[in-house]
This record gives structure tokens, C-alpha cells and sequence, in this order.
């Protein structure tokens, strides 16, 4: 082994390396190779900033032997000016000195601009390039090619291509680099001219390297046909200072005789003709007449071929093209097929009768302002061309549209007509796809052109503004407000012409009342001829529809299909014969499927008909099963979460029209999910809109017919477990009563009092019950209510305060609402210290804080507050005082509220609370002034009318 008499000096070797995507120099160290990973690197880059120190520079160990491999463009910088640590000798060896002077040239030609594209080499898979050392520095050209030749000698035959590794590596890191040199390859696809016999300073010109000098352009011209003409395509001049183009033939269309030019140019047209004209050539050989020249004459065929594709080729090649101005429109428009309805649909003549109704219409097909009538189509599409002129306009069939349109008529011509749902559907998202089948795969669309009456009769539908209003009877006992007046018409409306509806409007604003008037009116205009309608409702308020129904409608015969002795089989259809209405719970309508099927429903109402949002319950298949002229839905949130809600309630009402659940989720659900598309959010609004009425507080109409304060009564049915611990202790009641003094009377009674309220409450506050799993929402109906209607409130973004007299009440009402609500809900009493009240008010009252509900009792929170922040007030449970009542309602209803306040008071049916209310709204009883005094005035009661006080009145017991 040879022994290094000198450790600091180092004999440096290199080479090129061309291989695309690994092209540079690698130096490595000549008797040294199994030195260190990173100690060449060290010495030879200490002091070379431009590669951070040798940072950049990738090391590789080929078996033993390690080198440093630089990218081209670090290479020309470092070899150029090599910067090693100071203390080191460095030998290079001959072979690396020929490319360091190499990378000297390369520098000086890269500062000063001296390369080009190279001519012999440019291909459309990889650019090239070449020096360009001005004339005045010939003596550089011949130091070039010894260079290279030194190079060749030394094995690096292929260096020459390093300059050209450079400009792209400098092509490819530097972005306006970049931009500029793309553009020029993008112009460079000049391999095929080139191949033709295409000379280097045209392709130089063309690609924007160098000027041209000629005073004029040359491009291609297709000339649409004259009448009894062909296409044809003819060369076109333009000065060089732009201008109008001028076609040099005298018969070609529209130009008369040949134009003047100007003189300067005859000395270089026929030359500058020839040269482009074997161009053109060269790229459409299939056009070629004969070697280095094309025909002028195209057939239709050819012509849109040449429209299509032939162009293109001609513009990647350099060459510039006129077309005729309409192509770029005519070849982006979309054939649509246009359903004209036939001027009778919709009629008096042709009245509708659902969304089934078969209506009749012509086909049309349009291509931006033209329409062809099937006749006309199909003729065009007989004679199998692609371009027609239609009067002045020109039109462009795609054969694939072709073949499909036909398809589709085809399979839609065995029908009789389009169905109302399929107008519908077109003319409301602008369009519908073309259902082609299996083999469906193109995005052809229908439209719908609606005639005068459907035009019209939509108009009234999707403004109800519009429609003429209908009066309920004399005998309604409501007084409807004009919104809820156009709500009722509307209803009437859509059942005139057999269509459902959703009425969704806002928490408050009477969907109850709206629906009552419709079923007076019914009654009024059909006199009971078609049957009772039938109402589902959540168990909770059932007895507030009969209690409704009894003060607004006494006159609509109702029936409670409802509890244990409810009747069944041929008994219902006996016990429902004559009714108006009956009314039954979302549970009993799937247990008792069967008896309801046995009845052809008038009309078939869901009240909070967010109940069958899920399409899969048995419940929801059992409630669409049943049968019925008219169906209609109320709800105040028909969408909670997601898309299916609303396809889900629209196919209860009117089924079929949102489309299948499958096709829906495809075409409406997956695309809106995945991309919010706002377009198609609106197509989806306009389809949904003529079937939903939904009405919101902040409306400017409807806040200008409302009062400030709206006041409403929530009724509630005692449980069967209730019902029984309430008739214990009205019974032990009236055992005790003529046993006891006078001051012991009072006692009881007032303890019976108050066990009664708390049991309306719930059992387990009468009871002392501890254990959460006794606090079952289901065990109250109260509390069931309570949570529904909250979580409206908080789906809406507004907020309520819940009033209770009794602590562990309150308590209880926080827990289920934060469990249910998913967000805090304070509960104010009279324990809770002043610093944390004013944190529950200011939390409550701040719009930044999450929050819905606040829970208050009745003597702590009922006065002082200011509590604007909500516009909705539960009393959970009564005070009896109206007085009182209203203190606590005021904490919402005060200076500073901008919203209608709406007040909710509770009250559990058959029990004292409905006949002390009764007693209060009434004054038969008693003056307002005892009533609003205290509770003690139960206490004078005779035993005769405690008991009519306290009795449970039957029929209102859960089943």
C-alpha cells in the first residue's frame, strides 16, 4: 500500500454524468475513497455559500467508492470559482480542469445571455439547447469545440449537454424563469415541421426566439359555405401592424373582388405562401393534393373534423387559424331536450290531480337560441353530419347526444305523456338528466316550457300572496291573523289539486290553529261527504289538539283514539263513521297499523312530523302505508341534521317526488355534502319551495301581525302511574276532610294541594325519589313536552326561561336539558349567592356564550331580572296568580326585547290544574280579586266542590 507523504494535499478528480434526472458532475477524491462519510465533503465546500457550505451537495458511496455528485447549475458555479477549506493543497486531475474550464465558459454564457434553442436536437420529449457566442467573440467559439473535444478525449463525450441540464434546472427552481421558457416550449412542438423541411430561423421565429421581419402574417382560413358552395380553406393575410385579415381569393365568400396589397409585400408573398402551405401540409397529410400542398374544398364531414381537431394540430405546430366566429359558442353549446306542455294542461279543461297525472306536451330540442321540433331533429340526425345551418344560425350535433336523445325518446314515447312530478321536477331545478338506463353515462339534460295555466297556477303556489284567500266558516271561533289566513288558503289550494304539503312554519306562530281552520272549512265546503281525517300527534299533546279543537272548532266531531279501551277492528271503523276527526299517537299508529288501514283518511295529518325522519323505522313505513285523499305535515324544524330528514317528510306528503331515496342521495345528497355546490343548494331550494310553507318570526309581515306577547296554553296527559297515586290522594282527601277541625282542614288541604302539583310535576318529586333512573323523562308528560319543545328552541337559536315553584324540580329540568341539549342551562334559586347569579345572567344574556334555556324558580327569579336574551317563558308549573304569572314573564317581556316574547303555560288535562285554570279564565267561580290573592281560597271550599275540584276526570290517563 502507497504510503501519502502530504495528509493536507488531495488530487481531486470529476465527471460528467448525463443521465436524465441524475445529469451533473460527481468529484471524488483519488486514493482517498474510503475516507469519512462527509469529510470530502467538508474540505472541498468550506467555504462555498452558495451551496450552504456543502449542505446541498448529495453525497453517494458507489461500493467503496464515495463521490459527490453536483446538479449542473451548482457544478457551473463551484467548479468556475472552486472555494475548498484554506489550509488544503488540491490537485485536480486534467480530466477535471477541461470541465472546470468548461464551467467557466458556461458561466459567462449564462450571465450574458448567450445560449438559444438548439435546432438539430429540440424534440417534443425533451428541450435542448445550445451557445450562442456573438459574433464579436469568434475567438470563444473555436475555445468551445477544443474544449468539448479535450472532454470527448477524457470520456465525457456527452458534456455538451450540460448548458442545456442548466437552463432547465434554472427552468424548473426560478418561477418567472419557469413561466417564460414554458411558453416557448409550448410553442416549440415544431418537431413535425421540422421533419418536413422546415428551416431553423422559422422555427426560431415561431417559437418567439427571434423577430420576424416580413411585413405580414400568413394563417389558415376556413370559409364557411355560400349557398350551393363547399367549405373551403384559403390562405389569409394581415399586416404585421395588425388589422383586419384579407383573403387573397377574389371568388371567396363575401370578398368580391381580390384585395389590393400593399406593394411592399409582392417581393415575399409567393415564397412566404409556399413555405406555409408545405407547413400546412405537413401537419394535415390526409388533406395533402399533392406533395407540399392541401385541397381547398372540404365536406362536411371534413370540415367539422377540421373545426374539432385539425386546428389544433395546426396551432400546437405554430401555424396561426381562422375559424368562423360562431364555432367556439356552437361547439360548447348543449343539445337540451325541451318538453313543450300543450296549451290545454292545466286548464279548466284539464284540471291536475296529483303529481301521478299524465300531461301531454311536444318534444322540443335546443341549441342555444335554436330550436328543432322532434320532426326536424330527427331528420338532421337521419342524414348523419355534424354541422347544419339553421336559417342564419349554425348548429353542431354531437352524435353521441344524437344517439341518446333518440334512446330516450325512444323508451319516453311508449308512455302516453310526462307525469306532473317529471314537469315539475324539470322546470323547478332547471333540468333533470336524461334516466338512459344501465348504460347511462352521458349528462344530457330535459327541460320543461310550462304553458300559460301552469305557469300561472305555480306562481300561486310558490307565492302565497297570491292565491285567493278562503274564509273559515261562521262557526270557527278563532280570528285568524292574515299570515295564518294565506296559511289555511294554501292548505286548500294544494288539496283542490291533490298535492300534500308541508306547513313549517316557526315555534309560535299557530300551525295548530292553521290546521283547524283547514278542517272547518273542509267540513264547510264538502259537508263531511268524504270521511274523518285523522291526526298523529306525540303523546304528550294529544289532549292540547282536543282541548284546542273543543275552544276553536266545537262543531268538528272528535274522536280520541287513545288508552287501554280504545276500540278496534270493525269497532273503530264503527266508532270513526261520523266523526270529523280522530286523533292517535305516532306509538299507537304502528301498533294499531292494522285498524287504521281498515279507513280511507280524509286527510292525514303529522303533527311534528320530524317524528318519521327516519324512513327505516317501523314506525314511519306503518304511518306511510296508511291511506288518505290529502296529507299534510306541520313541523317547525323539517330538516334537524341532514338531507334524508327533508327527502323523508316530502315522500309522506306528497311520495314519489323528491325521487327515490337512492336516486336522491346520488344526485342531491352526495353532491351538496361533498361540495356545498351553491348552484345545486338552489336547484334544491326551488324544487322543495312549492310543497313547504314556512313562515319565521323575523319576517318583517309576520312580525307586523303579531302582538308583543303571545300567550299559550300546553296540555299534558297524566300517566297511568299518575293517574293512579293522584285518585290515592284525593281519596284519602275526602276520607279525612269531615274528620278534622277547621285548622286541620285548611292543613290538608293545602298539603293535598300541593302533593297534587308536584305529582302533575312529575312522580318522583311527590315521591322523594332520588335514583336518576327514577327521574325517566317518560314518567311525565310535562317533562317529555318540556324537552321537545326546548330542543325546537335551541334548533331555531333562541332562548326560554323555565319557571317552577319547587326546587328539586328545577334541579331535575337542568339535568335533562344539559343531557338533552348538549350545553350549559343555570338554574337560579334562592340558595345560589349573589356573585354567581350575576355570572348565570351575564353568561345567559351574553350572545357569545352557547346557551338555550335558564331555569328559574318562581320567588327567586320571578322579579328584578332583566332576562332579554330570551323570548320564550315556560311556566312548568302554575301559580295561579295571574299577577304573579306575569312578574315572571316579564323578565323576557321588559325594555330591551326585540323579539316576540311567547309564553308557555303548562297544564295536565282532567286534573285540578285544568279546572283551576278554567275557573280563572272564566271568573264564574270566583272574582279575579280572591283568585289572584293566594291558594288559601281552596281552602274555604265546601267538601262538595273539593271534590269537583280534585276528582280526576276520566278519558285523560295515558295508555
Amino acid at each position: 500500500m502507497r504510503t501519502l507523504t502530504n495528509p493536507r494535499e488531495w488530487t481531486i478528480d470529476g465527471a460528467w454524468h448525463g443521465e436524465q434526472g441524475e445529469a451533473g458532475i460527481r468529484l471524488s477524491g483519488i486514493e482517498r475513497k474510503d475516507m469519512a462519510d462527509g469529510k470530502l465533503r467538508a474540505l472541498l465546500f468550506g467555504w462555498h455559500k452558495a451551496s450552504w457550505y456543502g449542505a446541498e451537495v448529495e453525497e453517494l458511496r458507489l461500493g467503496a467508492d464515495l463521490y459527490l455528485r453536483l446538479s449542473p447549475l451548482l457544478a457551473i458555479d463551484y467548479l468556475s470559482a472552486p472555494a475548498p477549506v484554506r489550509l488544503m493543497r488540491i490537485i485536480w486531475t486534467p480530466r477535471l480542469a477541461v470541465l472546470m474550464r468548461i464551467a467557466s465558459m458556461l458561466r459567462e454564457a449564462l450571465l450574458s445571455g448567450w445560449y438559444e434553442p438548439d435546432w438539430a436536437n429540440w424534440s417534443e420529449e425533451r428541450r435542448a439547447w445550445s451557445l450562442a457566442i456573438p459574433d464579436e467573440r469568434e475567438e470563444l467559439a473555436g475555445l468551445w469545440e477544443g474544449l468539448l473535444q479535450q472532454a470527448a478525449e477524457h470520456g465525457d463525450a456527452d458534456v455538451h449537454r450540460w448548458l442545456g441540464d442548466a437552463i432547465e434546472e434554472i427552468i424548473e427552481g426560478d418561477e418567472e424563469a419557469g413561466k417564460h421558457w414554458r411558453s416557448i416550449a409550448a410553442s416549440a412542438g415544431e418537431g413535425v415541421l421540422r421533419r418536413k423541411g422546415a428551416d431553423e430561423s422559422e422555427w426560431l421565429v415561431a417559437i418567439g426566439f427571434k423577430k420576424d421581419m416580413l411585413p405580414f402574417r400568413v394563417a389558415l382560413q376556413l370559409a364557411e359555405p355560400a349557398e350551393g358552395r363547399s367549405w373551403r380553406l384559403l390562405p389569409a393575410l394581415q399586416s404585421r401592424e395588425g388589422g383586419d385579415w384579407m383573403q387573397l381569393e377574389a371568388d371567396a365568400p363575401g370578398t368580391g373582388a381580390a384585395p389590393a396589397l400593399p406593394e411592399e409585400w409582392e417581393p415575399f408573398l409567393a415564397p412566404k405562401l409556399e413555405k406555409e402551405e408545405a407547413k400546412w401540409a405537413a401537419v394535415l397529410a390526409h388533406l395533402e393534393e399533392r406533395p407540399g400542398a392541401i385541397r381547398k374544398t372540404l365536406a362536411e364531414q371534413e370540415a367539422w373534423s377540421f373545426l374539432e381537431h385539425d386546428s389544433i394540430a395546426l396551432l400546437e405546430a405554430g401555424v396561426p387559424v381562422l375559424l368562423p366566429a360562431w364555432w367556439e359558442a356552437v361547439r360548447s353549446r348543449k343539445l337540451r331536450l325541451r318538453a313543450k306542455l300543450k296549451s290545454s294542461v292545466g286548464s279548466a279543461a284539464q284540471s291536475l290531480f296529483g303529481l301521478d297525472q299524465i300531461v301531454q306536451f311536444d318534444w322540443k330540442l335546443a341549441l342555444g337560441d335554436v330550436q328543432l321540433t322532434e320532426g326536424e331533429f330527427l331528420r338532421m340526425a337521419e342524414e348523419n353530419k355534424r354541422l347544419f345551418q339553421v336559417g342564419n344560425e349554425w348548429v353542431h350535433l354531437d352524435p353521441q347526444d344524437v344517439a341518446e336523445i333518440r334512446q330516450w325518446m325512444k323508451r319516453v314515447g311508449k308512455r302516453s305523456g310526462l307525469t306532473f312530478r317529471d314537469v315539475l321536477e324539470m322546470h323547478l331545478r332547471g333540468g333533470a338528466e336524461l334516466d338512459l338506463g344501465a348504460e347511462d353515462t352521458h349528462s344530457l339534460r330535459a327541460e320543461v316550457e310550462l304553458n300559460e295555466h301552469l305557469t300561472a297556477w305555480l306562481e300561486q303556489l310558490q307565492h302565497v300572496s297570491k292565491l285567493p284567500l278562503v274564509d273559515p266558516p261562521s262557526w270557527f271561533r278563532g280570528e285568524l291573523r292574515p299570515y295564518q289566513q294565506q296559511g289555511v288558503s294554501w292548505l286548500l289550494f294544494l288539496r283542490r289539486f291533490g298535492f300534500g304539503g308541508i306547513l313549517a312554519d316557526d315555534m309560535g306562530l299557530g300551525k295548530t290553529i292553521q290546521f283547524m281552520a283547514y278542517l272547518a272549512a273542509v267540513k264547510e265546503r264538502e259537508d263531511g261527504a268524504n270521511g274523518p281525517s285523522l291526526l298523529i300527534c306525540p303523546t304528550s299533546v294529544i289532549g292540547n289538539w282536543e282541548k284546542e279543537i273543543a275552544r276553536f272548532a266545537p262543531s268538528l266531531r272528535t274522536v280520541l283514539h287513545y288508552g287501554g279501551k280504545r276500540p278496534k277492528g270493525e269497532e273503530l271503523e264503527e266508532a270513526v263513521r261520523d266523526a270529523d276527526l280522530v286523533i292517535t299517537s305516532y306509538s299507537l299508529a304502528q301498533l294499531d297499523e292494522e285498524e287504521l288501514a281498515r279507513v280511507h283518511w280524509n286527510a292525514l295529518c303529522l303533527d311534528e312530523a320530524q317524528n318519521i325522519k327516519n324512513v327505516y323505522t317501523k314506525q314511519s313505513g306503518a304511518i306511510r302505508r296508511l291511506k288518505s285523499r290529502h296529507r299534510i305535515a306541520l313541523t317547525g324544524t323539517p330538516m334537524e341534521n341532514r338531507l334524508t330528514e327533508l327527502w323523508s317528510i316530502y315522500d309522506f306528503v306528497n311520495p314519489g317526488y323528491l325521487g327515490s331515496l337512492h336516486d336522491f342521495r346520488r344526485a342531491v345528497v352526495a353532491p351538496i355534502e361533498r361540495s356545498r355546490d351553491k348552484e345545486m343548494i338552489d336547484g334544491l331550494q326551488r324544487w322543495v319551495k312549492p310543497f313547504m310553507l314556512r313562515r319565521v318570526k323575523k319576517d318583517p309581515l309576520i312580525q307586523l301581525s303579531l302582538p308583543d306577547k303571545i300567550e299559550s296554553k300546553s296540555y299534558m296527559t297524566l300517566t297511568t302511574e299518575q293517574g293512579t297515586l293522584y285518585e290515592n290522594i284525593v281519596s284519602d282527601l275526602m276520607e279525612k276532610l269531615d274528620k278534622l277541625d277547621a285548622m286541620q282542614r285548611r292543613g290538608l288541604i293545602l298539603s293535598s294541594l300541593t302533593k297534587l302539583k308536584q305529582l302533575c310535576d312529575h312522580p318522583s318529586l311527590l315521591l322523594k325519589e332520588a335514583d336518576d333512573a327514577a327521574w325517566d323523562v317518560e314518567r311525565s308528560g310535562k317533562m317529555a313536552r318540556l324537552l321537545e319543545m326546548c330542543e325546537e328552541i335551541a334548533a331555531e337559536g333562541e332562548r326560554c326561561l323555565i319557571f317552577t315553584q319547587y326546587v328539586e324540580m328545577g334541579e331535575r329540568i337542568q339535568k335533562m336539558l344539559q343531557e338533552g341539549l348538549g350545553m350549559p342551562v343555570p338554574y337560579l334559586h334562592g340558595g345560589v349567592p349573589k356573585v354567581k347569579r350575576d355570572e348565570m345572567i351575564a353568561g345567559f344574556q351574553s350572545e357569545e356564550e352557547p346557551r338555550c334555556a335558564f331555569v328559574l324558580s318562581l320567588k327567586a327569579g320571578g322579579t328584578g331580572l332583566n332576562l332579554t336574551a330570551a323570548n320564550h317563558v315556560f311556566h312548568f308549573d302554575r301559580w295561579w296568580n295571574p299577577a304573579v304569572e306575569n312578574q315572571a314573564t316579564d323578565r323576557a317581556f321588559r325594555i330591551g326585547q326585540t323579539k316576540q316574547v311567547q309564553v308557555h303555560k303548562f297544564i295536565t288535562l282532567g286534573t285540578l290544574e285544568e279546572k283551576i285554570d278554567e275557573m280563572i279564565d272564566s271568573k264564574q267561580a270566583l272574582s279575579e280579586q280572591v283568585v289572584s290573592g293566594s291558594e288559601n281560597w281552596i281552602t274555604e271550599l265546601s267538601t262538595d266542590e273539593l271534590r269537583e275540584l280534585f276528582a280526576l276526570r276520566e278519558g285523560w290517563l295515558k295508555g
